[in-house]
């Protein structure tokens, strides 16, 4: 019998796949990551509460713009074990734009741990959501040997990624991006990496073993998870929330991290809640439960700041030696004293190059078609009124504040035998390899954003370049 042979279907275009836009996955990630902290932190909404409270209050023409940004942005904290734990952390933040930049030496502070921050790196993704996460990583040459060894041994037997998010990690790694379902899986599963676990990971003994030598290392090994150990909204005025937290019955900590204020903000002021003794259990060889307690996670503010120049950090790391040698003898006041040493005009800052900043051209400057021609100074625009400076705001971290506040919220003054209060000076090569990619320099990233700012202003204003001439 004949069979009837049916035509070929035509060959359909394919549809183009719709990946999901990674500040907007990033923006998912962080409302999931403070609705999950609130959950687990109730103090941590209170803090949400008040900082909106103060930003609403003392929000100005100036700050108005970014009150959108406000409302969204956090920082949040997390701390590592290993390499692995690292590199993989790594490819979970790139697939919501988040990328390492500079590195910290949390050794300064007696603390065994290193440290990079992940961020966006663009003005625009900034713009939309400025999430930001403070992640250290142990260093193990820094520990006794037998507490390196109980340590290694704990780290090696945990896995904090479920295996649904390496899946998803691998996926969108190889398509270049998340569809808006898979997105949406991986959101919830990478937030469970860093969720707080009440069961230890480890016996009684071995955490009490960690925590003799540094508090810091039972939280950072004995637990399942990378629980997020604080999370951080940025607060227009950081002396007035921090008196609204004291009048909600936060226990804050003792005095603010960083710079006193100052009519031009510049860097990051900080401080905290200090962390409360949450309720844990132990696992023992015959299945039972040790019930006890750890105190680790705590609530913080910040005031954010200019971004400076390597000349303006000289000078602030300068002035912040003299100002905590003043605080010993003279208390608040004495520290206050010693930064009057660094300029508090916009002019003056500009003028000394001391920080970064982004220009617009006043009114309509204009000039299509016409040839660039001849080049000016910035403070010779500003003085003719053509030109306004923007201080660009400061994205990244102190070591010093950032070790501040860990120290504050282990106990001041930890001091135990085989940690020593100094530990031997940092190792960016090491964490790079541990990363698997260098570190960006946020140095780079604000020079680059202020060359930018100038060259369009140049061209709006039909020169060929706009010089900064520092003195």
């Amino acid at each position: 019998m004949a069979m009837t042979q049916t035509p070929l279907a035509r060959a359909e275009h394919p549809v183009p796949t719709t990946y999901c836009d990674k500040d907007e996955l990033r923006t998912s990630f962080a409302l999931a990551m403070s609705t999950m902290y609130q959950h687990e932190v109730p103090a941590y909404g209170t803090l949400i509460d008040l900082v909106r409270e103060v930003n609403d209050e003392v929000a100005t023409s100036e700050t108005f713009s970014i009150t959108e940004r406000l409302h969204l942005e956090r920082h949040g904290a997390i701390r590592l074990g290993t390499a692995h734990e690292l590199q993989t952390v790594r490819r979970i933040f790139a697939l919501i734009g988040l990328y390492p930049v500079d590195y910290y030496d949390l050794s300064v502070a007696g603390l065994p741990m290193h440290a990079t921050a992940f961020r966006p790196v663009n003005a625009v993704a900034l713009g939309k959501n400025p999430f930001r996460v403070f992640t250290t990583l142990l260093r193990p040459e820094l520990l006794s040997a037998e507490t390196r060894e109980v340590a290694l041994k704990l780290l090696r037997q945990r896995q904090i990624f479920s295996r649904k998010l390496l899946e998803l990690i691998e996926i969108g790694e190889s398509q270049g991006g998340l569809t808006a379902a898979q997105g949406e899986i991986f959101v919830l599963e990478a937030i469970r990496t860093f969720r707080w676990q009440t069961v230890a990971g480890a016996s009684r003994e071995e955490y009490q073993m960690l925590k003799t030598e540094h508090p810091i290392l039972a939280d950072i090994v004995c637990f399942n998870t990378a629980h997020i150990n604080h999370l951080t909204p940025r607060v227009l005025d950081i002396g007035l929330a921090e008196h609204r937290m004291k009048a909600a019955e936060l226990n804050v900590k003792s005095s603010i991290e960083g710079p006193p204020a100052r009519k031009i903000p510049i860097l990051l002021r900080q401080t905290s809640f200090l962390a409360f003794e949450e309720d844990i259990e132990f696992p023992t060889d015959n299945g039972e439960l040790i019930a006890a307690s750890h105190t680790a996670r705590f609530g913080e503010i910040e005031e954010r700041g200019a971004a400076l120049t390597s000349k303006g950090r000289s000078l602030y790391d300068e002035v912040l030696a003299k100002g905590i040698e003043a605080r010993g003898i003279g208390g608040n006041q004495g520290y206050s004293s010693a930064f009057k040493a660094f300029p508090d005009q916009l002019d003056e800052l500009l003028a000394q190059g001391l920080i970064f900043c982004t220009f617009k051209v006043v009114g309509s400057a204009d000039t299509p078609g016409s040839v660039a021609r001849g080049s000016d100074t910035v403070t010779s625009l500003m003085a003719k009124g053509k030109l306004i400076a923007s201080p660009i705001t400061y994205e990244d971290f102190l070591p010093f504040s950032a070790a501040g506040i860990f120290r504050s919220n282990l106990g001041d003054g930890h001091h135990q035998d085989g940690m020593p209060v100094s530990l031997p000076a940092g190792n960016q090569a090491s964490l790079e390899q541990a990363l698997g990619c260098s570190v960006l320099s946020s140095e780079k990233l604000y020079a680059a954003e202020q060359a930018k700012s100038l060259e369009d202003c140049a061209r709006r204003l039909g020169l060929q370049e706009i010089r900064l001439a520092c003195r």
